[in-house]
This record gives C-alpha cells, structure tokens and sequence, in this order.
C-alpha cells in the first residue's frame, strides 16, 4: 500500500510540497492542543485562611492555576477587587494579600486571564456582632466622654476620662492618634495600626490607666484630628483633638511596605533531657515611621510572638529529630519616611526633667557609654556655652562630620566604640553610638537605633542610627554615617546627605531595635550569648540552660523577599 505514495512523492514535486505542508500543519495543531491543555488552567481555589479576618491582617490562598506572576491577575473580596499595595507574595500554588480596611463579607474569587476561579466565602470580623454585657444602655465598648486639655503638644499628657477602659491596661489595649499629614494619605486601605499613630510603651506615654480614666502622653507623629481607645473589648467613639506646637512641623510624605525573614539554625546538639535552648530573635520595632507591623509566617510556632520586643523560640532534646533545626519569621513593615521643618530658635531646654522618657535616654547604659568622663569632656568642649538642645545636637553632628572618617567595613567587635575619640575613624555603628553618647551626655535625651537599609534590588546591609527628642515635638532621625557618605547604592540620590540626614529619613531604613533591650537571663546560672554589631541592639540572643554540653548555631542577616 506504501508503494503508491512513494511513487507520487519521487515523481511530483509538489506532491511532495503537499506532504512537508500537512506534517507541519499537523504539528502545529498537536502543539497548540498540547500547550492549551498544559497552560489553560483555570485558577481553582482549595482554600483560604482565615475564613474570618480582621482588616489589615494577612490571608493566604492556597490553590493551583495562579500563574507564576500576578501580572494583570487579581484577587476579589466582596465584589472589591484589591489594590496592589495588598499583594505581599503571588506564586501558581499560592497568593498571600494584606486585607484592607474597607474589605467586606463576601465570595473570595482569584481571577486570571484564564478565568475566574470558584469561590469561598469570607467574613470581616468587625462586622460579626459581639455579643456584649448589657446593664440598661451600658456595653462593654470603651466610651470616651470628655478629653483634657482639648489644645495639647507632643508629649504632653492628655486625660481621657469615660468607661470600661478595663481596670488595667490590657495588652491589646492602646490609645490611637491621627498621624501627621491625614489618615490614609497616600491612598492605601490599611487597618487601624497602620492609619494611625499609637502611643508607645517604649516612650513610657502610658501614665495610668484605671476602668475610668486614661492619661497618656500624646506620641511622636501625632497631629490634629481624632483620637480613640481600643481594647479587647473593641473600639471607642472617636474624639478630636487640636494638637499643636510652634517648633515646626514632621511629615511622612512616602511609604514602601517590605516582606523581611529573619532566620536562624541550631546544628551539632549534645543536650540533656530536661536542658533548653532559648533565642530570642528581634522583633522590628512600631514607631510613627514604621506602623502596622504584621508577623505573617513562623516555623515553629514560637512560644511567644512578642514577649520583650523578641520571638521567643525554645528548643528541647526531644524537639531534636534531624541534624539541624531551623527557625524563621517574616514580617510585614510598613515604612514612612519623614520630613521635619525645625525653628531651631524656639527650641527650649528640656523643661520636666522628672519625665521618665528623659530620665532613661540621658542615662547610660550598657551600650551608650554617656558616662565616660572622656566622652563627657569632649560634649562639654564641642557645645560650648549653647543651651539650646537643638542647636548642641546640630553641633555635634557636624563636629563629628569634620573631625571623623568613616569606615564602610565594620571594625573588629572587640574594639570598643569609644576608641572612634582617639583614632579619629569609626564604622557606622561607632558614629550612631558615640553620636548618641555625646547627646545624651549634653542632656539631650536620644537613643541608638540598629536594623537594615535596604536597595531596589531588595539587598540589605546592617546599619545604625540615631534619634533625638524635642520637647513639645517628639523623634528627630539622625544618621551621621550616610551624612558621612556611607557607601550603599541608596534606590534614590540624597541631594544633600549632609544637610537632609539630621532631621529626616529616607524610606530604605528598617529599624529593628529603638534603644538598647537589656534583657537578663531567665535563671541566673544559665549561659548567655551576645551578638553586637548586628540589626538588633540586645543583650542576650541565646540563652541555654544546665545540661546543654554543646551546639552550633548560625544567623542570617534579614533578608527582603519582597518591596511594594
């Protein structure tokens, strides 16, 4: 039966022509129901967690037919499809978003060029009702009725009087400020942490708290507009309030949101039954520049999220089932950057000098050597007869600007930063130190601050800074080493490092630690570790108890996985 096509296909050309045809067009038509078979998937939905969620908490997606990248794809809460500041990570397998502060109840559908998935449903937990203690009219609600005084400045202390505060003040209770420049100013739907500006246990703004009556320190970023309690019972009523100062003005005109993991390894364990491993891993700080911070994922479940400003990971003899054991975490940081205008004249001497927030930060401590009578002499020298704090802050900077030469490789940890005085030149953590040193030894209170910067490229580097407070208008940043000329590729170009690091902040710091976190060791004779020059300033990182003979372990730098 061949014999007659081989005959056609050696006689007529186009016979064979005809023949090359078909067999391409055929593969073509094989190819192309191949390739729709393989890529035509339509995006399917086999979970989402959680089912109920608060706005700004992070909901994950599980499912298959997603695509590698969300390109023009989508996700739909309640008939709303999300913007793109809520996309933390998008995978074929696996979508993760940020749910806003309007998200509403509703089908969660994943939408692709490919088509719409099937849907599962979603409910905003603030829109369950609650189930509430009722005595007449009353609720368990917290009620602010009257405020005082209604015109306030920064730091001052505001009393709020009402109801069912709680008679203590709950670890999930705090009093929220409108932020300088709005609610929401560049567009983005976040949850309240991430709107607004709270007042810090670290600025020690909480004074009392009883059932009936707050007072609370009005916090740094704070601006005119409303203010309001929340405890775990819920939301307030909002109030407004006029917060005002003639020293100048601080603004957060930009915001990136970053994805950090923070990991570490314990190998080569020789322990007993009943010994621990302890590490605490910080924990990157709230502040008016870095608000709504979310942990999103953490392998193993740690035995404290927050406790002392660290994930606390504990590790025991029987938890040991393979040659190493990892331990990570990934936040999501909302950064601002910030802005300040300063009339440096009106600048006074800190006034309440009782003031807890003054008492710590002017203090030394184990990493501010403040005290040291060399350091101290040389404040005295290069502030002269100035008593302005501003103007004595401004003098050191640019005394440490002309008299100082910046390393970019980090100096051996064993040298001590106070030796920058005699040498003449210092890496970046030697100038955040001995800058916040001089400050505090002058009377201004400032503290060190440890964490990453990071470039376009999602590359980040240790680094260290400081912050100086203004009474009656909160944080200053100051960074001398980028002043300095600090080499790291920044995504934008400071015109005037010099001129724009005392004062403001860009948007690529990442701040870890806010001040020194001395931690002391849960039994006395345990064994401890230090880590200096790193993104965090703590005393202990690892702590072991009796019976642990030996191990190994390794941490990694923060690593971003993702900027948006």
């Amino acid at each position: 039966m061949s014999f007659p096509f081989l005959y056609y296909a050696r006689k007529y050309p186009l016979f064979r022509v005809a023949c090359y045809g078909g067999i391409v067009l055929l593969a073509i038509i094989i190819s192309l129901v191949f390739f729709n078979t393989v890529d035509d998937d339509e995006p399917e939905i086999k979970s989402i967690s959680p089912q109920i969620g608060a706005p700004g908490s992070v909901m994950t997606i599980n499912g298959s037919g997603f695509g590698n990248e969300r390109d023009t794809s989508f996700v739909e809460i309640g008939g709303s499809s999300l913007t793109s500041s809520s996309y933390l990570s998008w995978s074929a397998t696996e979508i993760k978003v940020q749910l806003p502060a309007n998200v509403q109840d509703g089908l969660v559908y994943v939408v692709t060029k490919r088509g719409r998935s099937q849907p599962e449903v979603f409910a905003n937990k603030n829109n369950i009702p609650m189930a509430i203690t009722q005595v007449g009219v009353q609720t368990t609600l917290p009620l602010i009725e009257s405020e005082s005084p209604q015109k306030i400045a920064v730091g001052q202390v505001l009393t709020i009087t009402g109801s069912n505060f709680g008679s203590i003040r709950g670890e999930n209770s705090f009093v929220y400020f409108t932020p300088s420049g709005g609610v929401n100013k560049n567009g983005d739907s976040q949850d309240l942490d991430s709107s607004y500006i709270r007042a810090l246990e670290q600025d020690f703004d909480y004074e009392f708290w009883s059932n009936t009556e707050i007072r609370v320190r009005v916090p740094d970023g704070a601006a005119s507009g409303n203010f309001f309690v929340k405890t775990d019972k819920g939301v307030s009523n909002q109030r407004n309030l006029t917060v005002t100062t003639n020293l100048g003005k601080k603004d957060f005109p930009e915001k990136r949101q970053y994805l950090v993991q923070l990991s570490a390894d314990i190998s080569d364990v020789d322990m007993g039954a009943n010994s621990l491993i302890t590490l605490r891993v910080p924990r990157p700080q709230p502040s008016s520049q870095q608000r709504g911070i979310t942990m999103t994922e953490f392998a193993p479940q740690p035995i404290f999220q927050d406790y002392n400003k660290s994930v606390i990971h504990q590790l025991n003899a029987s938890q040991i089932t393979q040659e190493k054991t990892g331990f990570s975490q990934t936040f999501v940081i909302p950064v601002y950057s910030v802005e300040t205008s300063i009339q440096a004249d009106k600048v006074q001497k800190f006034s309440d000098t009782t003031r807890l927030l003054y008492k710590v930060y002017t203090a030394p401590d184990s990493c501010i050597p403040s005290g040291d009578a060399v350091l101290v002499q040389l404040a005295k020298t290069i502030v002269g007869k100035e008593t302005n704090p501003y103007k004595q802050a401004l003098l050191i900077y640019n005394y440490m600007l002309e008299n100082y030469r910046l390393l970019n490789q980090l100096q051996p940890k064993e040298i001590s930063s106070t030796n920058l005085m005699d040498s003449l030149q210092g890496d970046a953590y030697d100038f955040a130190i001995i800058f916040t040193a001089l400050c505090r030894a002058t009377g201004i209170p400032a503290l060190p601050v440890s964490g990453i910067l990071v470039d376009n490229a999602k590359n980040g580097q240790n680094h260290w800074w400081s912050e100086i407070y203004l009474e009656n208008f909160g944080w200053l940043p100051v960074d001398v080493a980028m002043a300095a000329g600090l080499n790291f590729d920044l995504p934008s170009e400071i015109e005037n490092p010099r001129e724009f690091y005392f004062g403001n902040l860009d948007l690529y710091h990442i701040a870890f630690s806010r001040g020194w976190n001395e931690i002391h060791p849960t039994i006395i004779t345990n064994k401890t570790v230090y880590r200096p020059k790193t993104y965090g300033l703590q005393s202990i990182w690892e702590e072991t108890t009796t019976g642990t003979i030996n191990y190994s372990s390794f941490w990694s730098d923060p690593v971003v996985l993702g900027i948006y």
